[in-house]
């Protein structure tokens, strides 16, 4: 019997040269720059894993607590709780120096570190890693990455879901064990510096879903429920209660301007803010604060919104056989036929940059996943010419994988031959997309997660790449500058469209398509690569397409060789429906060139 097992038993040892502090804080909301933490939890580990040190208490944000049915933090029970400002020394003592790790560590940290700016005072912690990337790096068999699926995975009991202390619990031994098994596998862990590109999200207008259609600009005949509204520079009123006084008008109050602004509010248009300059020179009509409180009299009654979806016809798309049904549990390949490959995850060893590339495609065209690294997951290897030199190959006959050679690819592809091994242990996965497949993502799973990823290397020698995301009008191009999401424009509309740094070869474009305006008909997710290193340097990028529930799609894009950026996925709108595209096309020219061909401004171009 072939054991492909990872074996992560024996003494535990954390990673040394770093302070472990495991986190999880429960907050009123998810967004740091509007919501608070309600409760907080911290443990100092050893080396051994065990808890040196342990911090955990419920705040009292005076605010309304959120999301009560989900972390029972009411009002009542936070009452005699102390405020952020009285823990926070506490909390910076046992932050201090230490490695912050956390699931879905860019939530915990961003809302950290806006309670630190609160109380005056700069968050020590200066790196952190997510376990969640840490999982994905592992490529764990697991059908998600919720921390309840990992306990599970780990055998660790989960006392009660969604309390600060029993997260954090649970996490520190999800994390001992991730950290032992990539030990063993000889992965490094995804850390990443804190103060590296950080940005700090400034105070700005919470979106409120509005029900009424844009009725378009302001005329004589005064506001209507619906139009779009910006605010420009200073205010008497304060901005946010002069944006909620909009808002319970019916106003569609924004951050940003855009061709389809119905108007700008600014005292002083003289000053030429960059929304200012936006309605000059797309004719939007600019008022001042005075008008608008006389406007604001009388708000004719808009049109409601009906359910129109526009159809955006994509160029050379091959759409797979059939799309997946939004079941539950293994929803992906419902109605579809498996390929003969399906659910194997294949390591490719030796071999010339092109060779590898075509072994790739065929793989994935059987329905494989080519694995960038020696994972806990990986079922197979590949072996090409050169394969002996890679010190990965006595890791595969140590755990006695299977292995393939390029005529049991071709016998597969050519003659729908399958290797005996591998048919009784094929399982249900997501499907594996080519270059310019696409799905239809399920309609009631509006939150996605894009995961793109590249080969992990050791620390010193990782590559600088930035993945991008722009949202794209019909012209696909976009509407004003914010529409570019981007390592210093990290969010759009506060966390609609996303960008997080999960780690040293990971980084994800979070989106939520229910809250995507309806002007935006694509959104195009990129990368790009600083200096002069390329993607024939950098190799297979993996892109993993996931929901809470599940993976949607998974993709390896490899055909890289001398360009600088490439375009990665798209995820658009047709026929009533969001769909997700493979795009791999790549550019030679680098990120601000990119960013000038989707219509972004950028200093010193034309």
């Amino acid at each position: 019997m072939i054991d492909t097992r990872v074996h992560t038993s024996g003494p535990r040892a954390l990673p040394g040269g770093h302070r472990w502090v495991v986190v999880d804080v429960e907050t009123s909301g998810l967004r740091p720059n509007a919501h608070r933490v309600l409760s907080v939890a911290a443990l100092v580990l050893r080396e051994d894993g065990s808890i040196e040190r342990e911090f955990s208490t419920l705040v009292n944000a005076d605010c309304d607590p959120g999301p009560v049915h989900i972390h029972n933090l009411t009002r009542d029970r936070l009452a005699d709780a102390p405020r952020f400002t009285d823990i926070a020394g506490e909390l910076a003592d046992i932050l201090d120096g230490g490695t912050l790790v956390a699931h879905n560590a860019s939530f915990d940290y961003g809302f950290l570190d806006a309670e630190f700016r609160r109380a005056g005072r700069p968050i020590p912690a200066q790196q952190r890693l997510c376990t969640l990337a840490l999982s994905r790096r592992l490529e764990l068999d697991v059908p998600n990455y919720q921390l309840s699926t990992l306990a599970q995975h780990w055998q660790v009991q989960q006392l009660k879901a969604h309390d600060a202390y029993d997260d954090a619990r649970v996490l520190s031994e999800v994390f001992v064990r991730s950290a032992t098994m990539a030990e063993s596998l000889q992965l490094p862990l995804p850390v990443v510096n804190c103060l590296s590109r950080k940005s700090v999200y400034p105070d700005s207008v919470q979106r409120v879903p509005c029900q009424w259609k844009n009725p378009g600009r302001l005329t004589e005949a005064g506001l209507v429920q619906g139009m779009k509204v910006v605010i420009s520079g200073a205010t008497t009123t304060p901005r946010l209660t002069l944006a909620r006084r909009m808002t319970d008008a019916g106003l569609d109050v924004l951050n940003s301007a855009s061709r389809q602004t119905s108007v700008v509010v600014c005292n002083d248009p003289g000053v030429q803010t960059a929304k200012v300059r936006k309605a000059m020179a797309e004719g939007i009509p600019v008022i001042t604060e005075q008008q608008l409180e006389a406007l604001l009299v009388r708000v004719a009654p808009g049109e409601s919104k009906a359910a129109t979806v526009i159809d955006v016809v994509p160029q050379q798309e091959t759409p797979v056989t059939a799309a997946p049904t939004p079941e539950p549990q293994n929803w992906a390949l419902q109605g579809m036929k498996p390929k003969l490959w399906s659910g194997r995850r294949v390591l490719l060893l030796g071999g010339t940059h092109l060779e590898a590339v075509l072994m790739r495609s065929r793989i994935a065209q059987l329905g494989a996943r080519p694995s960038l690294n020696f994972t806990a997951a990986v079922t197979d290897a590949l072996l090409l010419e050169g394969a002996d030199a890679d010190k990965r190959l006595s890791r595969v006959r140590g755990r006695r994988l299977p292995v393939l050679t390029p005529d049991d690819v071709n016998a597969a592809i050519e003659k729908g031959v399958v290797p005996a091994h591998m048919r009784t242990e094929s399982r249900l996965s997501a499907p594996v997309l080519s270059q310019g497949e696409v799905i239809d993502l399920p309609a009631k799973t509006t939150r996605w997660s894009v995961n793109v990823a590249w080969k992990a290397e050791a620390t010193g020698d990782e590559f600088d790449v930035d993945v991008v995301a722009f949202l794209l009008d019909g012209n696909e191009r976009v509407d004003t500058d914010v529409d570019f999401v981007f390592y210093n424009n990290p969010a759009y509309d506060d966390g609609v469209v996303e960008l997080t740094i999960d780690g040293s070869s990971e980084q994800s474009v979070r989106v939520d398509l229910a809250s995507i305006p309806a002007e935006c008909e694509r959104i195009a997710i990129a990368a790009a690569i600083d200096g002069d290193r390329t993607f024939g340097d950098l190799g297979a990028i993996s892109i993993s397409v996931d929901s809470e529930s599940g993976t949607a799609a998974t993709a390896v894009l490899d055909a890289g060789t001398t360009e600088r950026t490439m375009v990665l996925a798209e995820i658009y709108r047709r026929s009533g429906k969001w769909r997700l595209r493979a795009v791999g096309q790549g550019y030679d020219d680098d990120l601000a060139a990119l960013a000038v061909r989707y219509g972004v401004e950028v200093e010193g171009s034309d």
